[in-house]
């Protein structure tokens, strides 16, 4: 009886481990934000969820913070700006999409708080990426902390296949626990 017993728990311990390892592989994962470049909207060690699965679905989203795989074998975590066919410009601290103003409520804490400006250097697409829109398959992307991103003005647009998933979920700190726009 007592062999029968264990033997359960053994299967049952088993069949936990090898869900939980299909589910971070394929579906979920935690991340680190490592550094200040999504500041304020992510801190340093702010430990987040990303969806995996959204994207194999769909494709990102202008705003959506995505997780990705950059140069130096390292995960990085920024806002998509730059969609396919998108032509982008910075222009005395204004973001142009396709010539057209677009507002970007997420840095408007920020702007007020920082000690330089602009807060958004002026730029062309063409200019930091040589692109003059973003390519088919492609996303440019930027942190919310401009003047302290390593994102696509340093790295280039970011191809699909590079992107792990959506990152919009805090779980750590506890007292900090909360969906991220």
């Amino acid at each position: 009886m007592a062999k029968s017993e264990s033997w359960e728990w053994v299967k049952a311990v088993a069949v936990a481990l090898i869900l939980a390892v299909v589910i971070r592989y394929f579906f979920f994962a935690p991340i680190v934000v490592d550094g200040q470049s999504m500041m304020p909207t992510l801190e340093h060690n702010d430990r987040m969820i990303v969806n995996k699965i959204g994207y194999n679905i769909s494709e990102p989203d202008r705003f959506d913070i995505i997780v990705f795989h950059a140069p130096q074998n390292k995960d990085y975590i920024k806002r998509v700006i730059g969609l396919p066919g998108d032509q982008i410009r910075y222009e005395e601290d204004m973001l142009y999409i396709n010539d057209e103003p677009v507002e970007e409520p997420y840095l408007e804490d920020y702007k007020q708080e920082a000690d330089q400006m602009p807060f958004t250097g002026d730029f062309t697409l063409s200019e930091v990426t040589g692109y003059d829109s973003v390519p088919e398959g492609h996303v440019f992307v930027l942190g919310d902390n401009r003047q302290h991103s390593k994102d696509s003005r340093h790295i280039g647009v970011i191809p699909y296949d590079e992107v792990v998933g959506k990152a919009n979920f805090v779980f750590w700190p506890v007292q900090e626990v909360r969906l991220v726009d």
